[in-house]
């Protein structure tokens, strides 16, 4: 079987932010949080990787990573835009932002031709869930059985905001009975201590922390492109009128398992992430990768 590919999800704008954060040094050497998702993909057996990016980024992002990943990695780059035509959709609708991440999976259809990862280039997964993820691309995938990283709802939160999360339902066999993105997870002070709610429609409800949640981290077979496709028309159609809405990752396995066209493996990590959502987060990021880094997990120059 060929090696399987990774796919990083970095065209998002980074408002909340306030600046490129897929390019902003958070290592000793001014390493990015791609750096080290890069580094322990190549470490775990994959072959290639693919920036999904917004195309007037592309000289920035050559230059930040081409050269180190020379020798290394075979490297490609896939445009999300709000070209419709390209998905056999003949319309043009003014949108300030693109169509969301299943839309920029859509972007790359033409560059991937094998079992492939899907990651954010915001969010720092560790050592662990590219080992997994790469066994499980090269032993168990199949276009009826993919899978996707369950992180503990707990171990993925922010201190200084909401977060958005694929919210999982684990049926007895360890797979997938459905995923719901969840937009607006955060901590809430009551009485007994800090609890974590999501909100809908201006009603809380309160998650369990051990709740297998969804952070992009996806593992695929080109299947997907198809099944995407087929739902990307649709959703556009219903939702032309709506400048918010955004067709997520997640309602793709979801639609797939409720129509009984594939499984999705959930593989349990408990593995604590961190990312970046909030400008507020970069410096217990780096103090994260610095512990990571004097534990000797990672060398202090990755490349």
């Amino acid at each position: 079987m060929s090696k399987p590919t990774l796919l990083i999800l970095a065209a998002g704008m980074a408002s909340r932010y306030g600046s490129l954060k897929q390019i902003d040094g958070f290592g000793p050497h001014g390493e990015t949080i791609i750096d080290y998702s890069i580094y322990d993909a190549i470490n775990a057996g994959f072959g290639k990787v693919v920036f999904i990016i917004r195309e007037e980024f592309v000289d920035k992002m050559r230059e930040v990573f081409d050269a180190k990943l020379a020798g290394k990695i075979e490297v490609d780059y896939a445009f999300q835009d709000f070209d419709l035509k390209k998905f056999g959709i003949d319309r043009e609708i003014e949108r300030s932002k693109p169509w969301g991440t299943a839309h920029a999976v859509l972007s790359a259809y033409d560059k991937v031709k094998e079992p492939f990862c899907v990651i954010n280039a915001d969010d720092f997964y560790g050592t662990d869930a590219f080992q997994k993820m790469a066994k499980f691309l090269t032993t168990e995938v199949s276009d009826s059985h993919m899978a996707l990283m369950g992180f503990k709802v707990g171990n993925t939160m922010s201190d200084y905001g909401y977060v958005s999360r694929g919210v999982c339902d684990v049926n007895a066999d360890g797979n997938m009975a459905a995923v719901t993105e969840r937009t607006n997870i955060y901590y809430k002070e009551t009485e007994s201590g800090k609890t974590i709610v999501y909100e809908e429609n201006g009603v809380e409800t309160e998650l369990n922390p051990e709740t297998r949640v969804s952070m992009n981290f996806w593992g695929f077979t080109p299947r997907i492109f198809d099944v995407a496709l087929e739902m990307f028309a649709p959703f556009v159609e219903a939702n032309a009128d709506n400048p918010k809405s955004e067709f997520f990752i997640p309602s793709v396995p979801d639609h797939m398992v409720k129509n009984k066209m594939a499984d999705f493996k959930v593989i349990p990590t408990s593995s604590k992430w961190f990312g970046v959502t909030y400008k507020e987060d970069k410096p217990i990021v780096q103090e994260s990768i610095s512990a990571l880094v004097a534990s000797g997990a990672y060398p202090e120059k990755l490349f």
